[in-house]
């Protein structure tokens, strides 16, 4: 079975009935390119739970995939979701007030492109990520991934925020 681990990292607006937002990350490479809807990821990645803790894989895949340093713990568990495909995903959350969406130095990966064409080319992992409010991000994260923001959205009521 695959397993990925990702960092979501939330902030919460000034006014206290702002919306809170996360950082997604839109996927790179030449089939995401034109896609906008379901075409966004929490930035995480794969890793061997034998050789490897769930937390310490999302802040290792946050960095290879974003170029920068996360935000400080701690990070809370969010819960762990399977794709349709049987992927398994543990996302863990991060208060990301203050985090700049920016100086961003994306992770690449090498692809055959054209498609049969026998050249290799390199492409970012992602191509760009940004804060949304968490009704945008619904609809641009992958499905998979959805049930993340519902289960931050739980997690924030708890802290009472």
């Amino acid at each position: 079975m695959i397993t990925s681990a990702g960092l979501l990292l939330f902030r919460l607006g000034s006014d206290r009935g702002a919306e809170p937002e996360v950082l997604i990350a839109h996927m790179g490479g030449p089939f995401w390119a034109a896609k906008d809807a379901a075409a966004w990821s929490i930035p995480k990645g794969e890793f061997d739970e034998g050789d490897e803790a769930a937390v310490d894989a999302a802040v290792r895949e946050f960095r290879e995939e974003l170029g920068v340093e996360p935000p400080a713990p701690p990070y809370a568990e969010l819960g762990t979701w399977a794709y349709s495909s049987g992927k398994r995903v543990t996302v863990f959350v991060a208060d990301g007030a203050g985090f700049e969406a920016s100086g961003f130095v994306f992770g690449t990966f090498e692809l055959e492109w054209p498609p049969r064409s026998g050249r290799t080319q390199e492409f970012p992992e992602v191509d760009r990520a940004e804060w949304m409010p968490l009704t945008a991000a619904r609809n641009r994260l992958v499905k998979g991934q959805r049930p993340a923001l519902d289960a931050l959205t739980t997690h924030l009521a708890e802290l009472g925020r």
